[in-house]
């Protein structure tokens, strides 16, 4: 009796240092959670700089290569934060970025404007949000079917089109366009001198912090700005207006809403139509900022991370902000690394961070208790593809947390013996740290996953 006793009273209770402090975060509004995490990681960049001999980690250049390459991440996976609010898996994001891009090259080149390119993309890409909506939301096709069929016919699509416009031109052929002008940079003064004064100051962590930031404000384009400001406009669109709560009813419970009087229809057509556009957005920025021209293939996979990224952002703005610049990160350290020193020893430095990373998840994996299965997933067990997508998310959620604690400590082992036995990373690493990074956080992180409720279940008026 005295050993149970004893257990009972090392148990921690309710009322534990741990549990009030995990209640104190959770109780932090979203933009302190998200600042506190930054600070943390540009703390982890800092001190795995400083062991690995190099300064790109936290360099202005790096943070600006990484924004400029999670755009169409960001944009993308705000199209899928719509659609799916909405109730509609949209596994189509990568073909409608491909319409995006082709588009958004004949809108500039045919208004000689980069802004007439924007317009064009955004319409190419909901013309593929509308040809979704109409095969998953009024035909009733299996959302993954449909996507997967959107993604196979843009490439064909577009290549025709280029082969009709484009192979004409100076410059053009049936994979490409001429070359197309992009937007203007420009740098907030005042606050870029500033961060610039701050990192000067060799000050431990804020300098590293204020180098960061730095590339933030200093040589952005407008399509960047336009694209970061779609961040705050779809948290407020989705989560404080009329419309926005709609749309969210619509994904976790449509027959309520359609009880209520809510067009359940109408609201999945517009949120799929809007997921379309942000995807033509996405194609577009690749066009007009990171190429300059249209070429095939050009999009390399970008919507399936775009997914990623909402899941990881746990199907919010924010998280999909987040989750666009953790992919992207080692694209943008690697074009600075091997650009500027050519030795891959910035690069090398990720496998140290992604080891810190691996062995937190493991001790926080070991102190969380087993995840309880969420019923309401149940319903999505139709036997169907989107039912497969939905069921793979809740086997997700309810893996051993013993098992992925363990797994996460053996892959740490191996990312810091990694590091410890090489002195620069080889040249493909950072082509394939973002597809590691996304299967890492679609096993860890899916523990705290939380999808809309009616997510990829069909719904019929008159359903009860």
């Amino acid at each position: 009796m005295s050993s149970v006793t004893d257990i009972q009273h090392t148990t921690p209770g309710p009322d534990s240092p741990r549990q009030d402090l995990a209640t104190a975060l959770k109780a932090l509004p979203a933009w302190a959670r998200w600042s506190g995490a930054a600070t943390l990681g540009v703390l982890v960049l800092t001190l795995v700089q400083m062991v690995s001999d190099t300064s790109l980690l936290t360099d202005e250049g790096t943070s600006r290569a990484m924004v400029r390459w999670a755009i169409p991440i960001l944009l993308a996976g705000l199209g899928g934060l719509f659609s799916e609010r909405a109730g509609v898996v949209n596994i189509g994001l990568e073909g409608m970025m491909i319409l995006g891009t082709w588009f958004g090259a004949w809108g500039a080149l045919q208004w000689d404007s980069p802004w007439a390119g924007l317009l064009a993309g955004l319409i190419g890409g909901a013309l593929g949000g509308l040809l979704h909506a109409i095969a998953t939301v009024t035909f009733g096709v299996d959302q993954i079917v449909s996507g997967v069929a959107i993604n196979i016919l843009a490439p064909g699509l577009t290549r025709y089109m280029a082969e009709r416009v484009f192979s004409g031109r100076p410059g053009g052929s049936v994979s490409q366009s001429p070359r197309v002008d992009g937007f203007d940079k420009f740098t907030v003064p005042g606050i870029a001198n500033l961060l610039g004064w701050i990192r000067d100051g060799d000050i431990f962590l804020i300098s590293d912090g204020a180098g960061l930031l730095r590339g933030l404000v200093a040589g952005v384009s407008l399509f960047t700005l336009l694209a970061l400001l779609c961040v705050p406009f779809s948290a407020w669109l989705l989560m404080r207006t009329r419309v926005g709560l709609r749309i969210r009813i619509c994904g976790e419970n449509p027959t309520a809403g359609e009880s209520l009087g809510i067009n359940v229809f109408r609201h999945k057509y517009l949120a799929v139509v809007i997921s379309g556009a942000f995807a033509g957005l996405a194609g577009a920025y690749i066009v007009l900022e990171l190429a300059g021209l249209y070429r095939g293939g050009q999009t390399t996979g970008r919507g399936f991370i775009a997914l990623a990224a909402l899941i990881f952002g746990n199907w919010r703005a924010l998280g999909v902000l987040a989750g666009a610049m953790l992919f992207s990160y080692p694209f943008g350290l690697a074009l600075v690394d091997f650009d500027s020193e050519g030795s891959g020893v910035a690069t090398r430095g990720l496998l140290l961070v992604i080891a810190i990373g691996l062995f937190a998840t493991a001790v926080g994996l070991g102190r969380s208790t087993r995840n309880a299965r969420r019923p309401e997933l149940d319903a999505a067990d139709t036997g169907s593809p989107t039912g497969s997508y939905v069921r793979m998310l809740q086997s997700l959620g309810t893996t051993e947390n013993g098992r992925l604690s363990l797994l996460a400590a053996g892959l740490g082992l191996i990312s810091l013996i990694w590091y410890l036995a090489t002195d620069a990373a080889p040249t493909w690493l950072p082509n394939t740290m973002p597809y590691v990074l996304v299967l890492l956080v679609l096993v860890f992180a899916a523990q705290r996953l939380r999808p809309p409720k009616a997510v990829g279940i069909p719904f019929r008026k008159g359903d009860h």
